[in-house]
């Protein structure tokens, strides 16, 4: 197996992984997962979609976050609010989160595994040896959404659903 195709199954299997969490909380998507709080589905969902369009447009290509506006809502540090009405929807994160896979597939799709040595764009200063490759921003694309999926799952746990196996 290449690498670049082993980097495209692992992404697309922690990304349904988790979002098939979070689209079973589409009734209660500010459920928060402890009774100190922490990081509800809306927000999870956002910031990961976030995250994604981040790591891919702006820190490995260079480009602009083509979702500017979500930055103050879902960037890293950002804490999520109980004010459903300053987020979108559930459903549209979701929706927004799969058009972002789209440009990351085809990005991860015109790479051959020579290019994963290439440099990163726009590595943030100070934490390059964690962004400064395609390798290393592409496996963090892989390993987010499952750094998010425990806290789905205990938000789901919170509102009394059974536990899932897969």
């Amino acid at each position: 197996m290449k690498a670049v195709d082993l980097l495209r199954f692992q992404s697309e299997m922690s990304k349904n992984l988790t979002a098939g969490l979070l689209a079973d909380m589409q009734d209660e998507p500010m459920a928060v997962p402890t009774s100190k709080g922490g990081n509800h589905p809306t927000w999870i969902a956002g910031h990961l979609a976030y995250s994604e369009a981040n790591l891919i447009y702006h820190i490995l290509l260079g480009n602009s976050n083509p979702l500017p506006e979500w930055k103050s809502l879902f960037s890293i540090g950002t804490e999520p609010t109980d004010d459903a009405a300053s987020y979108p929807s559930l459903g549209d994160l979701l929706a927004k989160w799969d058009e972002v896979r789209v440009h990351t597939l085809e990005t991860l799709d015109s790479l051959t595994d020579d290019d994963l040595d290439k440099p990163s764009a726009n590595p943030p200063e100070g934490r390059e040896q964690f962004f400064d490759t395609y390798a290393k921003v592409l496996s963090l694309v892989a390993l987010h959404p499952l750094m998010h999926r425990g806290q789905v799952a205990d938000a789901r746990r919170a509102v009394g659903r059974e536990k899932l196996v897969s």
